[in-house]
């Protein structure tokens, strides 16, 4: 058994015997301040754990899990614990923060301190109820009057905090539950008031009506009322300042001016204004202060509430910030057009699948065995007369005869001219059945010849094609080449990106476009911006057999705020609004070009050497054999020469 719940049930038996002592085996009359504590915990949803930090009695501590324990069902039982008022036991790392309650009474001592150092606690996923149990000349009725609390307005309540407290309406006499907050952390910031609903004892709470309509805190406080918000925004371009409402060079910064554009909207949905900052890079990690610069850094600074740039989702930044959602619909990737398919593969085999390749030589040899046979046969029976005879060619061996279908199969004709019936149907045979095997390979060798390629689709096909790559010259593609680990990305780095002389392939976007257009060349771009320059400089038959291969492997590029900032749902619900309403698809689209589409056909491409390469190497090494073997022969016949006249002496 855990040693947690071993003393819990410790304390809860001494607390009974204790009970048992005090009150003669009764139990406690229950007090107000467990009934609104009870009567809370009904209208807050995913409550599973009740921490008590507070200095009440023994009694009152089991008279309230108790009473938790009897109002709870087998389906939604909320643990209990108590601990003393100490910043030591609050769930400061617990899995489950967003389902822990954590009550405490103003009246103990060191309670005000508790709540000073609770810092991001108050406000950020963790539920608080304040009770004051203090009865005095400001008390009604048990709980003490609404007015402000020197305590809670110097607290960090911020927009997204949950912690009530109960308070006596003086004007009314109404026991009320309260909520307040603020949007600044700064003390000259205006605590806003809100009324949760009206306690009664017999009856529970009554909700007020806007809590009703909408009972999620993020969805209820949506006016900031013209608060200041902070965005940090990336800008690699000067003149891009000039031009963030208009569509003018649209391909320079786009996924700044599509989060520029979807901040303000958000700001506006808030009833908010925003003032943007603008630096020239996401950030890059110092290994020995753990800490970033640029936008990342500004964020976790507390210089700037929202990264109004998105940026991509990586391992390292996840303890840095919040990512809230994608609202760039953009990837980078290597953008290249489809090489001749006898760029990457052998044409000359790719007509018939490799059955028919062996159904091919299969046939080859069975006719040439069989006309070996045929022939032979005939000289053997021939009864036709001498000179027929000799202008019959002569036919030595299987050699001969694979020689000769081989020659039919290239459409060379046959050297062979047979005189009988069973020969010539053979001959026949062969003649008609390889014009067409040859006359669809050959048709199939032109279309190859005319068609891309498809075999470049991962990274380890582009490193081991002839492609040559570069990438835009941009802060974020330059960080992720040059510190990329991985065994296939390094290596495409080393091989393909950076120049024997030290320099590297970091292009200007147009230069890039343009080695594109000329062919073999694959440039690491911005698929978005890319295109836009593609569709605009590109001829129709020019923009058919575009393909992207992606190199960073991570999904589209989001939306961040600060770590635990107490903006991050209300934003969050407002892009989740903008996309959902179509406004950020209308942005994308304005900003974004996609893929131009194949409208004008493929244009004729002419016969280079890269096509006819595997026939020139097979002709080389040909000429090579055919030279060997000339050699070869040539000094047998001189070394023979040499050893045939002592034969002949040794034989006299």
């Amino acid at each position: 058994m855990d040693i947690s719940r071993i003393l819990q049930s410790l304390s809860l038996w001494l607390i009974l015997v204790t009970i048992v002592h005090a009150g003669n085996g009764s139990f406690v009359e229950l007090d107000q301040r467990i009934a609104a504590v009870r009567d809370l915990l009904v209208h807050l949803d995913r409550s599973r754990q009740l921490l008590v930090l507070t200095c009440w009695s023994p009694s009152v501590r089991y008279a309230l899990w108790q009473t938790i324990r009897k109002h709870t069902n087998h389906s939604s039982t909320i643990s209990v614990r108590f601990g003393p008022v100490d910043t030591r036991h609050l769930p400061w790392h617990e899995r489950n923060q967003h389902q822990t309650v954590i009550v405490v009474d103003l009246s103990c001592p060191g309670t005000d301190i508790l709540l000073e150092n609770a810092n991001q606690l108050l406000y950020y996923r963790v539920r608080w109820i304040v009770l004051e149990s203090v009865y005095d000349e400001s008390t009604i009725n048990g709980w003490k009057s609404c007015t402000k609390d020197s305590l809670l307005d110097r607290l960090p309540l911020l927009i997204s905090n949950e912690l009530f407290y109960f308070c006596t309406d003086v004007a009314t006499g109404r026991h009320l539950v309260r909520q307040q907050y603020r949007l600044s952390a700064a003390s000259s910031s205006t605590p806003i008031y809100e009324t949760f609903g009206v306690w009664e004892p017999e009856l529970g709470i009554h909700l007020e009506s806007p809590i009703v309509r909408a009972p999620v805190t993020s969805v209820r406080r949506q006016n900031f009322q013209q608060f200041q918000l902070r965005a940090s925004l990336v800008i690699l371009h000067n003149e891009t300042l000039n031009h963030l409402d208009d569509l003018h060079n649209k391909h320079i910064d786009t996924i700044s001016r599509v989060n520029y554009l979807l901040t303000k909207s958000v700001a506006h949905a808030l009833n908010a204004t925003v003032r943007f900052t603008i630096v020239d890079t996401w950030g890059y990690r110092d290994q020995e202060t753990d800490r970033y610069n640029g936008m990342i850094g500004e964020l976790q600074s507390d210089l700037a509430d929202l990264g109004g740039t998105s940026m991509f989702f990586t391992q390292d930044r996840i303890k840095a910030v919040d990512f809230l959602s994608m609202t760039a619909s953009t990837r980078a990737s290597f953008v290249f057009r489809a090489p001749k398919l006898s760029f990457t593969d052998n044409v000359f085999v790719l007509p018939f699948d490799q059955y028919v390749w062996y159904c091919t030589v299969s046939f080859i040899l069975l006719s040439g065995l069989l006309l070996l046979v045929v022939l032979r046969t005939e000289q053997r029976y021939n009864v036709s007369t001498s000179a027929e005879r000799n202008s019959t060619t002569t036919v030595t061996g299987l050699s001969d005869t694979l020689l000769n279908v081989f020659g039919t199969t290239c459409q060379q004709g046959s050297f062979i001219e047979p005189k009988t019936a069973p020969s010539r149907c053979l001959i026949l045979l062969c003649l008609v059945v390889l014009m067409f095997l040859y006359a669809s390979y050959s048709a199939n060798i032109v279309a190859l010849i005319q068609s891309p390629s498809t075999k470049i689709q991962t990274l380890e096909d582009l490193l081991a094609s002839r492609l040559r790559t570069g990438a835009e010259d941009t802060v974020y593609n330059q960080y992720y080449f040059r510190h990329e680990t991985e065994p296939i990305r390094k290596a495409l780095y080393e091989r393909k990106m950076r120049n024997k002389d030290g320099t590297e392939n970091f292009l200007p976007l147009a230069q890039g476009v343009e080695l594109v257009r000329q062919g073999h060349y694959a440039f690491h771009v911005e698929q978005g911006v890319c295109y836009k320059v593609i569709s605009e400089t590109f001829q129709e038959e020019e923009k058919c057999g575009l393909q992207e291969v992606e190199y960073l492997k991570v999904i589209e590029p989001y939306y961040a705020v600060q770590k635990n900032s107490s903006f991050r749902e209300p934003v969050r619900i407002n892009l989740f609004k903008l996309r959902e309403f179509g406004i950020q698809g209308r942005e994308n689209t304005l900003l974004y070009t996609k893929k131009p589409r194949c409208v004008g056909g493929s244009s004729f491409i002419p016969v280079s050497i890269v096509d006819v390469w595997p026939a020139l190497v097979t002709l080389g090494w040909g000429y090579f054999l055919t030279i060997t073997m000339l050699v070869t022969e040539h000094l047998w016949i001189r070394l023979r020469g040499r050893v045939l006249p002592t034969d002949g002496y040794f034989q006299q």
